[in-house]
């Protein structure tokens, strides 16, 4: 009971807080209408590089807006210099240890449903700081996380993300790039075990220490991390992502509605490539040391009729052949859309593909950050231990095109 009146004091302490500072510094907050959501939702599953299934985000935000909650957006800029802000997710644990598993099922443990806020508030005691608002740490289910809980805490969602995209292990992000530490981190398992991290020596420390307790957690906990200033935002985030979000998913709900092309439309508003269409002829899936291990292979229709493409994952996607030659490489995006949709495609577990069903790859340049030395060490081939370096997708799709293929 004391540590429940502590939860209420320190979210109505936030919420006045932010109240005060937005006075203050004249902030400009968008409010985010049922549709703005709804096309963030959709969009930010097109940004996630793998299979991702919004409905269920959908309805919990609808759900939110009935019980009145509001939902803000503020950009970077708008973040005074000496606020905190930070990142919230869930931290999967593929391969699982089944002895924790059956053996808190036999205990009848009680599983919390609050571990979103309650990893939040175990960081701020911790640091003995507020948070202003929330930044998403990535594409695909932590959208919903972010908007969600902010509206929750009455603060803002940061119109930005620490990634850009989903990505499979923690270290991958732009504050780690720009040597921004995810310390100290905050982690709560469904029982409700707390952890901090309170220091470590690099970030795959803080990956290695996290995976652990989440395969060890019967394959899942819930992580908060990043927190910084918003003097170190400029440093730390992609600016504008959930509007990029925003657009894609307005960008293919507008092109079915006027009976155009989802496809071409959202080629347009990236600047991507379609590198390929075709049926799913083979999902091999795997769950190992925290991960889902995917290779997925397709065969060609329409003008890719005769050829192949295959896709390596690593809960994302990160490599693709076109008949047996690279064709896309992580950090760059590899989106699989839904070709009468537009949006993304929904599979099998976390990253996983559904055989026999028809997708269209796309490839999209990724931003600089990601295409620094750094970037491409956390994210390029070499790292899921390829014998080959990154090359930009422009250059590959420019040679591909040279060579007359699709």
């Amino acid at each position: 009971m004391i540590l429940r009146k502590i939860s209420t004091a320190l979210l109505v302490t936030t919420s006045l807080l932010w109240a005060s500072i937005s006075a203050a510094q004249d902030l400009e907050l968008k409010t985010l209408s049922e549709q703005n959501l709804i096309d963030i939702l959709v969009g930010s599953c097109i940004q996630s590089t793998r299979n991702c299934d919004p409905s269920n985000s959908i309805k919990s935000v609808q759900q939110a807006l009935a019980e009145g909650k509001v939902f803000r957006l503020v950009s970077p800029e708008s973040i005074p210099d000496e606020s905190m802000v930070v990142a919230v997710q869930g931290l999967g644990g593929g391969g699982a240890w089944e002895y924790v598993i059956e053996r808190t099922t036999e205990q009848n443990l009680p599983v919390i449903t609050d571990e979103k806020r309650r990893v939040v508030e175990l960081l701020s005691r911790h640091m003995g700081k507020e948070f202003s608002a929330l930044v998403r740490s990535e594409a695909a289910g932590a959208t919903a996380t972010a908007l969600l809980l902010a509206a929750e805490m009455g603060i803002p969602t940061l119109d930005a993300c620490i990634t850009g995209r989903a990505v499979p292990e923690v270290q991958q992000s732009i504050p780690w790039i720009n040597g921004i530490a995810s310390v100290p981190t905050a982690i709560i398992t469904p029982w409700g075990d707390e952890i901090v991290i309170n220091s470590a020596i690099d970030e795959y420390r803080v990956e290695d220490i996290g995976r652990a307790i989440a395969v060890g957690s019967g394959g899942a906990a819930t992580i908060s991390m990043a927190p910084m200033s918003g003097a170190q935002l400029e440093k730390g985030v992609i600016p504008g992502n959930l509007t990029e979000a925003m657009l894609f998913g307005q960008t293919v709900r507008e092109a079915r509605e006027a009976g155009k092309d989802p496809i071409a439309e959202l080629l347009t508003v990236t600047g991507g490539y379609k590198l390929f269409q075709g049926v799913v002829s083979r999902s091999d899936e795997r769950g190992d040391r925290g991960f889902n291990w995917v290779e997925a292979e397709f065969e060609g229709v329409d003008e890719y009729e005769g050829q192949s493409y295959r896709v390596y994952v690593k809960n994302e996607n990160i490599v693709g052949w076109l008949n047996g030659k690279v064709d896309a490489v992580s950090p760059d995006y590899i989106y699989n859309l839904d070709p009468e949709t537009g949006e993304s495609t929904i599979g099998v577990g976390i990253g996983g593909y559904v055989v026999g069903n028809e997708v269209v790859i796309l490839g999209v340049p990724a931003p600089k950050q990601w295409r620094s030395d750094k970037g491409v060490e956390l994210m390029g081939p070499r790292h899921f231990g390829f014998d080959f370096d990154y090359v930009p997708i422009e250059t590959l799709q420019g040679s591909r095109e040279a060579m007359g293929t699709n």
